[in-house]
């Protein structure tokens, strides 16, 4: 049982400014009933997951009003070491959360911490990773694998202490669909189990069927609370005018055209590879892989968690060290340092590209005085919903505000190839929407633009191909608006499995 009782909650820190990011919210959460938490980016959502969990104010300072309980007590009330018996947390970036280098280490890292004896520990180990049909993550390198399979590991690692509550921020944010659907058989076991699950979520089609109630938050208030069929039955207008993602795929359908009636240099081969392979540790990852972008297009690079998406993206950058076959850039063999000079790429994990100390210097970073001058600091904050946030520290960004800031330096770099990966993870509706016209305005500029994603709503919107990655190989081009059911098809979420598994093929990020 969760309970919040007129909480409020305000960040102690000078980038926060003191404001209250929660204001009098009062929900609660019953064994085996899901309850999700939605609402645009910056609502409110991720705190309420921190202070159920005791991160807020523990760890995140800052002022709190009113009592939140767990099973009835007070959260106040409990050590660390109780709460983390009762409540399985899985936040927005998976990395967050890891203490060891290796996938069973992992696993079995809270079961060492609460004193179990060390064959108890074997057995519950083996038996999660088996209970979620992830055997074959077992033993791995937590850096060699896909942000999707490093999700997965850390769902085991919280599953492993049996909770009675789970608390979920984004957990479909960097999964591929075949993985959403594991994700949501994993849940419904879990709900069967008797835990009592709160989910912080933009992306909501995986949780129709599954949701009891929603909850939806505005400027961090409890603005409506609605059961299922409340919220199903909302008019698709309604929900847009909320800032809510669709509720089905089978709702999104392309919308994707030149945003201007002149684009510039739209055709011209700008970056192509010509049988490109890369390996790491004698492992092949990509296959003699061929391709090409063009400049002012949009290209997405879709497929499944681990098939070789963002390998592809950093040996096209010029991040690779060795690969094989050539990467022809404006149609001549070229160098990596030569395309790291050229290329411009947004990685999956914002917080590894995120250096300086406030909004505004953070878009300008990484370039000369001369080049940062020439920069217009508040145009691109206005384009991405930032403007008002200049003089706040990124660390103190929400999971959505923090993927557009890099997006914001990835276009004051102005270079004419770029590499977005996953740059909707964690974005609402108008996050995303905003997203997609910025792309289509930098593709009318005549920048080539890759973008790796899993989000289907993006691709619909935004994309003019997408290329289909299988087994570190490009498979197949489709038009988007000609073929995009065929992506769906390629793609598409197959029923749930009994039992809660929560595994599917494996490979290589």
């Amino acid at each position: 049982m969760i309970g919040f009782e007129h909480v409020s909650f305000s960040y102690r820190s000078a980038g926060a400014l003191g404001k209250p990011v929660v204001r009098d919210a009062s929900l609660s959460v019953a064994p085996g009933e899901l309850v999700v938490l939605c609402g645009r980016s910056g609502c409110g959502k991720s705190t309420l997951l921190r202070l159920a969990n005791g991160l807020a104010p523990r760890f995140f300072p800052g002022d709190k009003d009113g009592r939140v309980s767990l099973d009835g007590r007070d959260v106040d009330d409990l050590a660390s070491w109780e709460i983390a018996q009762r409540v399985g947390s899985l936040f927005q970036n998976p990395r967050t959360q890891f203490f060891n280098v290796d996938t069973t280490g992992e696993v079995a890292f809270a079961l060492e911490s609460a004193g179990w004896e060390e064959q108890d520990i074997r057995s519950r180990v083996g038996e999660t990773f088996e209970e979620l049909g992830l055997t074959a993550l077992a033993g791995r390198d937590i850096f060699r694998l896909s942000g999707g399979e490093r999700q997965k590991v850390a769902c085991a690692s919280i599953w492993a202490m049996h909770p009675s509550i789970l608390l979920l921020d984004e957990p479909t944010s960097n999964l591929d669909l075949p993985s959403i659907a594991d994700m949501a058989s994993f849940v419904r076991h879990a709900k069967a189990k008797g835990c009592a699950i709160l989910v912080a979520e933009h992306r909501l089609s995986w949780l129709t069927g599954i949701a009891d109630r929603y909850v939806y938050l505005k400027e961090g208030r409890v603005s409506r609370t609605m059961e299922a069929a409340e919220f199903l039955a909302l008019d698709v207008s309604e929900l847009e005018h909320m800032g809510l993602r669709s509720r089905s795929l089978d709702e999104v359908a392309p919308t994707t055209a030149p945003a201007s009636a002149n684009p510039v240099g739209r055709g011209d081969v700008l970056l192509a590879a010509r049988d490109l392979s890369v390996s790491y540790g004698g492992d092949p990852v990509l296959s003699k892989v061929t391709m090409e972008l063009h400049t002012g297009e949009v290209t997405a690079l879709v497929g499944r968690n681990g098939a070789g998406k963002t390998t592809l993206c950093r040996a096209l950058c010029g991040f690779v060290r060795r690969v094989q076959g050539p990467v022809l850039l404006g149609g001549t063999p070229s160098s990596r340092k030569r395309r790291l000079r050229a290329s411009a790429m947004v990685f999956q994990d914002v917080n590894y590209q995120l250096f300086a100390e406030s909004v505004r210097d953070e878009v300008t970073f990484g370039l000369s005085r001369r080049e940062a001058a020439g920069v217009d600091v508040d145009r691109i904050l206005r384009s991405l919903a930032l403007e008002g946030l200049d003089g706040r520290h990124p660390a103190t960004l929400s999971g959505g505000q923090k993927q557009r800031l890099s997006v914001a330096a990835c276009v004051a770099a102005d270079k004419r190839v770029l590499v977005f990966d996953e740059p909707t993870s964690g974005l609402d509706l108008d996050g995303m929407q905003r997203i997609a016209r910025l792309l289509g305005r930098l593709a009318d500029q005549g920048c080539a633009i890759l973008v790796v994603t899993h989000d289907l709503e993006l691709v619909a919107r935004a994309c003019e191909r997408a290329l289909y990655v299988k087994g570190g190989r490009v498979c197949a081009q489709i038009t988007v608006s000609k073929q995009f059911d065929l992506m769906k098809e390629m793609m598409d979420v197959p029923a749930p499995r009994q039992g809660g598994s929560y595994g599917r093929e494996q490979g290589h990020a």
